[in-house]
Formats: structure tokens, C-alpha cells, sequence
């Protein structure tokens, strides 16, 4: 790697976080990419051995939720049980599930927060269908949960909090814990809040204080039962709680406090045990990581690949302002990030910061896209690189902040006044969405054109293992500026002109603002070609507007890579977050004897070249999609192709188990 793309501290530095971080070795997979084989479908009871002297059951793989009010710490408990599953090394991918309110009423049905994970010994793709083991911290948590839970899965409570007036405002006339209604499911009644505050007796703290970390206790509960590691939770909240060492040490304590509970009491008889998925991962160095957080690890590699300093300007919004206040932390890596009184201001500020030479980014989601694409406009009228992060969410308007959905596929490709084509990459699973980062850029840079990026709410908090790249995988993204004339007059005088292209990209040279000898005119009112004077000619205006749809066009992408082992004639076409679901369903499938082929799009604008071939060779194409069948409305528009859509738009991602029933309907249709 030259110089002047100094990789190796960045990478390093994405790896320094040892609770997040396991080696293993295994056979080759690459998340995200790898194609799509047929597997069985791991089951989880009866287990696959046991141990009845060590009172120990080994499982392949287990769905466990944590849920309770929004101030019950269910997030924080989650992603810690998620990390320590990480530093383990078994595969898995996680659904954090957030109230709408930043802070709804405490104990109702509207507040409740709830983490799922789901981890094994194998390849794994979504968050579960079912859930094996759902810790309800409160009657409400119970009662919007429990419809989720397996017949015979495992439901741990907190009794304490099951008094009248918590019953009455979950809508409980009598307690689920005296009556009849949960004996399809192995009960565990615990007194976590009692039981915490008796535990942190010694620490001097409040019994409101000492409630607190009551999750805490949870989380060593179930640390116990699932044999995690202890080590790094530790760790984390001495670390988190430096500043107040008596709260650090209340909770560690409560932590252990549920381990040794797990240990001695009767009621759990039995813990579990989820091997390490030793046959899964390339070797390498893994961490946890979350789509929000590989996107801007992305973002921040591609500007080191391309030895560009990196500009952010965005406005808070939900699921989008994590990549905000992840990329603020990394000043030392030449990253600017700039929280704009707008959405306006903020596109604004990075289409300045793409016209002074930055790798320019904004980022939002759905409701602030349509404030931003005026400037987008400009942008496709200025020509310059800048990257568009769109995290998904439901709509319109405000709609569902805190749910996912895949609704704006078509504003990214039409939202803009006039002819203004611009490029839409999608990643595909948390952990993809560094790759597809890096191909944002990759387009930006080399077409100087805006980019969508177009992620999505289940992306974006969801999380998966991801493997850190070596520095020779990486691309190199290095531009040339313009540093002199590049067009001579028939006088043969030497001028800038700045709309000559390249005769294979159709890019425009990209000229630094103070750079003698190139001064050059800019602006959104159309441009003559070549010179860049202001036009109002009939027929430059038509060429300049097909010669951006051309070099949109002439982007090159990789072709779609169909999986059919089986010489299907049914095809099921993903694109964005589907595609876990997705595989999962083909994968079942596949292991009941059916024949069905999958592919998956990254690249939505352009799409690859072998497309409408590809759809054209199956007998039935089927589109599932998190909206009311934007996809399958362009590719029935493009190719003209019966494309079979099924949509959902729950606010939640697919279930594999939905999913596989739907497809195997299209199978068999006539």
C-alpha cells in the first residue's frame, strides 16, 4: 500500500475492542457474500448430546429476548450478552427492538424494549423466528412477548414487579404467574428486584439506585445458563462506571450476584451449552459489530483508501444518528463531522465540502431525504462525489421511527425535480454494510456522481460477527485532481475546461477550488458541455441530460450471481436486508426436497447487465420486499418480466418460516 494511504493504524485500531473481538479458524465464508448451499435446518430440541452428570445440555443454537420497560437497561443487557457470545466465537445476528417515545409511560404496553439474539455452532442468517428463552422483566413486557415464544420455551419473570397495578396497566384482570395461561411454557418465576437490592446491601446505595441493576443481575442469570465468558462484562462496567467506582462495583457484584443464583438454585436445574462455530468463519480476527458501526468504519476506510479527508454533515435523526456519533470519535483519522441546524444545511455543507476536495457524506433517514434533494440535484448537476446514507425507516412523515421498512427505493431513484439519475447501492447485512460503504465510494469517486447508500433500521442496529479485512483486500480509491489545462483553444491556448470527460467513465475532472490556473464555473443552471458556460441551448440542454443518464448507465457493477444447484425454474430476487430471511427460507426449502433458485441485488441503480437476462430464464420470479412492491414495480416497468411481489410492511424484518411457506406456494402454483 503507498504512503499515502496509510491503512494499518485504522485497521488496527477497529480491532482494539477485546470484549467484541475472537479468532477463529474455520472453512471459507464470507458473510454476506458467499453463495447460498443447502443446509439442514438445525434443530433445537431434543438437544444434540447431554451431560446429565455436569447438568449441562449442548445445543446447536438457541433464540433468547430480553424485554422490559424502556428504562429497564434491555439494550445494554443484550449487546452485552451479544459481545461476550461474540469473544465465544459462535455465529450470530441480533434484533434490538425500540419503543417509538423516547420515554413512553414506565410499565406500559407501549414502552417495553426488547433485545433478541440469536447464536450456534453453525452459519447462521436472521435474528429467529421463534423464541427459545424470553426474560420478561414486567407484566407488560410478558404480555406484547410471549405470542413470540416457543410452546415449551423457557420464560424467565421478574414476580416482583407483577402487582395489581403493573397487571392493570399491561390489561392483566389476574396475574399470568397464579392462573393456568403459561403452563405451556417451563416458568421461571425470579424475584430479580428483591433479590438485587439484597445483594447490594453492602454498597450504601439507595433501594431505587440499588433496582437499577436488576438487569445486571439478569444478565449473570442467563451469562450462567448459556455458559458465556464473565470476563468482559466485568470489564465493560468498571470501565463504564470509572468515575463512580461504587456504582461500578454494585453492578458487578449484581452481575455475579445472578451468576451464583444460576449456580445454586433448584429452579434452573439444567444449563446449556452452544459450542464455538469453529466450521464457519475464514480465519481471521472477528469482532461484533452493528450495521450503523460497520458503515462508518466503511466510510472511514475509503477515505484512508482514497487519502481524502472525510466530511459528514448530518442531522440527528433516528435510526440514521449513530454513524454521526461514531464518526465524530475519529478526528484523529482526518474525519470532520458537522450536526447542521438541518437537514438542508447538512447536504448543503457536504456538497461545499465534495467542491473542496473531501470525501463528502450526509446521512439521514426517510423523512429528511425529501428536504435534502434539491441539493442532491445540484449535486448531479455539479457532478461531484458525494455519498447519501439513507437508514430506512417506516413512513411516511414521522411514521414509525424506531421500525424498519425498505419504503424509499423509490425516492432515492426519482425523488429529485428534472432528469437527475443517481446510483443506489444497498448492503445487505449488518457486517456488509463496510463492503458496501467502500463500493459507495468506489462509484462516487470514479463517476463523480452523488451515491445512495441505502441501508435500513433492521441493518443498522442489528449485529452480527464481522472479520476484519487484511490491508491487500482493501481497494485503492486514490483520485487525480486536476492540476492544469486540459483543453486547447484553436488559438492554442491552454484552458480548463471543467465538463471534459473521460472518454470511459464520462466523469468530469475534479478541480480544487484556489488551484492556479483552473478557475472554473459551477452552479445548478445547466452548463455548456466542455466549457461549463451557463446554456440555455435546446440542444446542449438535451445532450448534457443524456450524457448523465449515459454515464449512470455505463457504471460497471458486477453481474447478479444466480445460486440454483437444482436447475430451478422459480426464482426468488432479494435486495437490501432481505436477504438473511431470504436465504434462510431458500435454505429450508432446499433441506425439504424443493428446488428454488436465489439471487440478490446490491446494485439497484444501475442494475447489473445480466439482469433481464437472468429474469427472463425462470419460469417465475418472486420479489419479497419491506413495502408495497417498489422493486418488483421496476423490474416489471424494465424488463417486463411477471415478477410475483410479496411485501410486508410490519415495521418488522421477514421471518424465515413466513417466508419459506409463501415460496413454496409459488413453487407448486400452476
Amino acid at each position: 500500500m503507498s504512503a499515502r494511504s496509510p491503512g494499518a493504524p485504522l485497521l488496527d485500531h477497529l480491532s482494539r475492542r477485546p470484549t467484541d473481538t475472537a479468532t477463529a479458524v474455520g472453512t471459507p465464508r464470507e458473510r454476506g457474500r458467499g453463495s447460498v448451499t443447502a443446509a439442514p435446518h438445525p434443530s433445537i430440541h431434543p438437544p444434540a448430546a447431554s451431560d446429565a452428570s455436569s447438568r449441562t445440555e449442548r445445543l446447536s443454537r438457541v433464540v433468547i429476548r430480553f424485554a422490559g420497560d424502556s428504562g429497564d437497561g434491555m439494550q445494554l443487557t443484550g449487546d452485552r450478552f451479544t459481545s461476550e457470545t461474540a469473544s465465544f466465537g459462535n455465529d450470530l445476528s441480533t434484533l434490538p427492538n425500540f419503543p417509538a417515545e423516547i420515554r413512553a409511560p414506565a410499565g406500559t404496553l407501549g414502552g417495553v424494549s426488547s433485545f433478541q439474539l440469536h447464536f450456534a455452532d453453525h452459519d447462521i442468517l436472521t435474528p429467529g423466528d421463534a423464541v427459545d428463552v424470553l426474560v420478561a422483566m414486567n407484566p407488560a413486557a410478558l404480555k406484547t412477548n410471549l405470542a413470540d415464544l416457543r410452546p415449551g420455551g423457557e420464560l424467565l419473570v421478574n414476580s416482583d414487579e407483577f402487582d395489581s397495578r403493573a397487571l392493570t396497566k399491561a390489561g392483566y384482570d389476574t396475574s399470568p404467574l397464579d392462573d393456568d395461561s403459561l403452563q405451556g411454557y417451563r416458568l421461571h418465576p425470579v424475584p430479580l428486584t428483591s433479590l438485587t437490592v439484597e445483594a447490594l446491601k453492602e454498597y450504601g446505595l439507595s433501594r431505587k439506585e440499588a433496582q437499577r441493576a436488576k438487569n445486571m443481575f439478569a444478565l449473570g442469570l442467563l451469562s450462567w445458563m448459556y455458559h458465556r465468558p464473565t470476563e468482559g462484562t466485568e470489564r465493560f462496567l468498571r470501565t463504564k462506571f470509572a468515575k463512580k467506582p461504587e456504582i461500578a462495583a454494585a453492578n458487578v457484584a449484581a452481575f455475579k450476584a445472578g451468576w451464583n443464583f444460576g449456580e445454586t438454585t433448584e429452579d434452573f436445574a439444567v444449563s446449556y451449552e452452544i459450542a464455538p462455530a469453529a466450521n464457519t468463519f475464514p480465519s481471521g480476527t472477528y469482532r461484533n459489530i452493528s450495521g450503523n458501526i460497520a458503515l462508518s468504519y466503511g466510510l472511514l476506510t475509503a477515505a484512508r483508501q482514497a487519502d481524502l479527508p472525510l466530511f459528514l454533515g448530518s442531522y440527528p435523526i433516528t435510526p440514521a444518528s449513530d454513524i454521526l456519533h461514531e464518526l465524530s470519535r475519529h478526528k484523529n483519522f482526518g474525519v470532520r463531522t458537522f450536526q447542521a441546524e438541518d437537514e438542508i444545511a447538512a447536504a448543503g455543507a457536504a456538497l461545499g465540502a465534495a467542491f473542496g476536495g473531501s470525501l463528502a457524506v450526509t446521512s439521514n433517514s426517510g423523512p429528511g431525504m425529501a428536504l435534502k434533494s434539491e441539493t442532491i440535484g445540484l449535486a448531479v448537476a455539479l457532478e461531484l462525489p458525494m455519498v447519501i446514507v439513507d437508514i430506512q425507516r417506516g413512513g411516511p412523515s414521522t411514521g414509525l421511527p424506531t421500525k424498519t421498512e425498505q419504503a424509499d427505493l423509490l425516492q432515492t431513484m426519482y425523488g429529485r425535480n428534472g432528469e437527475a439519475p443517481v446510483p443506489i447501492v444497498a448492503p445487505q447485512t449488518p457486517a456488509d454494510c463496510f463492503d458496501a460503504a467502500l463500493e459507495a465510494v468506489r462509484i462516487a469517486l470514479t463517476y463523480r456522481t452523488p451515491v445512495y447508500l441505502l441501508s435500513d433500521g433492521y441493518l443498522a442496529n442489528g449485529a452480527e460477527p464481522w472479520r476484519i479485512p487484511e490491508l491487500h483486500e482493501l481497494p485503492d480509491l486514490r483520485v487525480n485532481f486536476a492540476d492544469g489545462p486540459n483543453h486547447t483553444l484553436e488559438d492554442g491556448t491552454e484552458v480548463f475546461w471543467p465538463y471534459k470527460r473521460d472518454p470511459l467513465t464520462l466523469a468530469r475532472p475534479w478541480a480544487i477550488p484556489g488551484t492556479p490556473g483552473l478557475e472554473h464555473r459551477v452552479g445548478g443552471i445547466e452548463k455548456q458541455d466542455g466549457t461549463g458556460n451557463i446554456s440555455y441551448d435546446p440542444a446542449n440542454h438535451d445532450f448534457m441530460v443524456r450524457t448523465r443518464q449515459r454515464k449512470i448507465d455505463g457504471i460497471w457493477v458486477p453481474d447478479v450471481e444466480v445460486d440454483d444447484p437444482h436447475g430451478a425454474d422459480t426464482l426468488v430476487l432479494g435486495w437490501g436486508s432481505t436477504y438473511g430471511p431470504v436465504t434462510a427460507a431458500v435454505r429450508r426449502l432446499r433441506t425439504d426436497g424443493e428446488r428454488i433458485a436465489q439471487a440478490h441485488l446490491r446494485h439497484l441503480s444501475p442494475f447489473p447487465r445480466n439482469l433481464g437476462e437472468v429474469l427472463g430464464s425462470y419460469r417465475r420470479v418472486v420479489v419479497p420486499e419491506m413495502n408495497l412492491g417498489q422493486l418488483a414495480g421496476l423490474l416489471r416497468a424494465r424488463y417486463l418480466v411477471d415478477v410475483r411481489s410479496h411485501t410486508q410492511v410490519s415495521g418488522m424484518p421477514f421471518k424465515a418460516e413466513q417466508l419459506a411457506s409463501v415460496l413454496k406456494e409459488e413453487i407448486h402454483a400452476g
